[in-house]
């Protein structure tokens, strides 16, 4: 499955690809800042469902987007990780600079 997003009042929800790496990555990078450009988010939620790989280039990308978010007031979520992901957002610190919701 690859990334989606949906858009409600102030929030722009992501469905984060079965595999973020390199690929997937900067083509996620570029349509999400694209967005957050276009309408006025106050928050973003990263939604992990589907991911079972990611890489430092997946981080890169969540880092990326909470630090611009934060530099705007607003603030970044992750939901649904799964063990994997978690044990990466442990590892990476990612758990400190996003709220993560199980």
């Amino acid at each position: 499955m690859e990334h989606k997003f949906e858009r409600e009042t102030g929030t722009l929800r992501v469905q984060m690809p079965r595999e973020l790496d390199h690929h997937s990555a900067e083509t996620l990078r570029q349509e999400t800042d694209a967005l957050l450009i276009k309408y006025p988010v106050r928050s973003i939620v990263f939604d992990f469902q589907d991911t079972v790989f990611m890489d430092s280039s997946g981080i890169g990308v969540i880092l990326g987007r909470c630090r611009n978010l934060k530099f705007a007031g607003g603030q970044a979520i992750a939901v649904h990780l799964n063990q994997q992901i978690q044990k990466i957002f442990q590892v990476s610190g990612l758990h400190k600079v996003i709220e993560v919701m199980l």
